[in-house]
């Protein structure tokens, strides 16, 4: 069935919908999407009215009614004071952890928490900064076992100097060192497990395993969920499965100005006057780079440019490799290799298509999120977190991971979609964002963690299953 007999079926069932009440930012009237035949347009399209951003109170008091509506107490004194929270990560340099971590910073100093963040920095820093949330430097981003022992002693004293309530770890390396320095101190500790962590010995295995070890721990999607407890073992009782959010204040086209647009234009020589496709992640073999670059050496007689946008500062030998396969396959015209983008809604506001190709499982995949937020096609891999948050032939398609054949076939039917079929495929993926996985409801239901936390007083037993279910 072609998507434009899907999305005729999906309109006729969504008719009658209820519209569902999660999304607690304000909802304004939305321009609808040109085609992709009417391009130069929409690109630099005048500024449609903003919609009303929340004020912090507002902000706030959004956050506290899906706190309340998922079952946990508003927030409350800890021996007098507010509840400090203490966030635990390597490095703040960029990524869809790092950016989960500081937006539950900031949603928590709305809320009325003591938020703090510790890694050893990275350009995000600011983020936090000018948030007025205080960072501490330490060094958590190295490995060396005897670093990580170190560290448990430097996470003792920020834990006892800030009187932290709950320490939340984000990343294996500084978890361990987090896990000691809380057991130590008697502090809280949770966890969020954010990938598969592949592994291929007993020791590795290991080593992944502290991530198990919170009194909670958050697993950012139900693949992760089943991951978790088919391959550690864990008590199911302590997952919490909280599906990461996208900032619909941030993620918004109405909201991206076209100096905004112009000026990335302009900064990375982008043509404007075809469509664009956009893969954005770092430069890693398994985010599917070459798979893209062989779809598109399949349809390089149609009219496009390609952007690959990402981290690529550890990856150099494999960014070569990816330019030299680029020219071996004749599309040294087509597509654009631009490094790290700060300025993610500006860079889908200039995208059509939005791919995510990686060919091992996302553990949730934030891209796709965002992606429909800006109301964007997006093509994703048929596996992992891509499958929980994409609703294929309705908010945009899923292909079998490495067929290119399925892919080349996204891509040509992307590329030639009529009008009625583009805008009807994504309002409804923004709809889907803003019903399911807005950060309002990320934050909510973080928050509800923190609090049972806070409230049950002692640590959750960290049995094994016996058996698997």
């Amino acid at each position: 069935m072609s998507i434009d007999q899907k999305t005729k079926q999906s309109k006729a069932k969504s008719k009658g919908a209820k519209e569902k009440i999660k999304n607690a930012a304000a909802n304004a009237s939305k321009k609808k999407s040109e085609s992709l035949a009417s391009k130069p347009t929409k690109k630099i399209a005048k500024k449609a009215p903003a919609k009303k951003t929340k004020s912090k109170t507002q902000y706030a008091e959004s956050i506290q009614d899906l706190v309340v509506e998922n079952s946990s107490p508003k927030i409350k004194l800890v021996n007098g004071k507010k509840p400090v929270i203490l966030q635990v990560l390597p490095e703040l340099q960029s990524g869809g952890v790092e950016r989960g971590t500081i937006e539950i910073a900031k949603a928590g100093k709305n809320l009325g928490y003591e938020m703090l963040v510790t890694s050893s920095g990275g350009k995000m820093v600011q983020q936090l900064e000018e948030a007025h949330i205080k960072h501490i430097t330490l060094p958590l981003a190295s490995k060396n076992p005897f670093k990580i022992i170190r560290n448990i002693g430097l996470l003792k004293d920020l834990i006892k100097e800030h009187n932290v309530d709950i320490v939340h770890a984000r990343s294996r390396a500084p978890a361990w060192s987090a896990y000691f320095a809380a057991k130590k101190t008697k502090c809280h500790f949770i966890t969020t497990f954010h990938g598969t962590y592949s592994y291929g010995s007993i020791f590795k295995k290991m080593y992944n395993s502290i991530m198990t070890k919170g009194e909670i721990v958050i697993a950012i999607s139900d693949f992760i969920r089943n991951h978790m407890v088919n391959d550690y073992r864990i008590n199911p009782e302590k997952i919490r499965v909280i599906p990461r959010g996208v900032d619909l204040d941030q993620f918004t086209k109405e909201k991206v100005h076209k100096i905004r647009i112009i000026n990335m234009d302009a900064h990375f020589h982008i043509e404007l006057d075809m469509p664009v496709i956009l893969l954005p992640a770092r430069f890693t073999r398994w985010k599917g780079h070459e798979f893209l670059i062989e779809a598109l050496a399949a349809i390089k007689d149609e009219s496009f440019v390609c952007i690959f946008a990402g981290y690529d500062k550890k990856h150099e030998s494999y960014h070569r490799e990816l330019e030299n396969m680029v020219k071996a396959k004749g599309l040294f015209q087509k597509v654009r290799m631009i490094g790290n983008v700060t300025d993610m809604p500006a860079l889908y506001s200039l995208s059509d298509i939005v791919v995510s190709a990686s060919t091992n499982p996302e553990a949730f995949g934030r891209i796709t999120i965002e992606a429909q937020a800006m109301e964007k096609l997006v093509i994703a891999t048929n596996h992992g977190g891509s499958v929980e948050t994409i609703r294929d032939g309705e908010t945009g398609w899923l292909v079998e991971p490495g067929d290119v054949d399925g892919l080349t076939k996204a891509l040509r039917e992307a590329l030639k979609l009529g009008k009625k079929s583009h805008d009807l495929i994504t309002s409804q993926a923004r709809k889907n964002i803003e019903d399911n996985f807005s950060m309002d409801n990320m934050a909510a239901k973080t928050f509800a963690v923190y609090d049972e936390i806070l409230n049950m007083g002692q640590i959750i037993p960290s049995k094994r299953r016996k058996t698997k279910p």
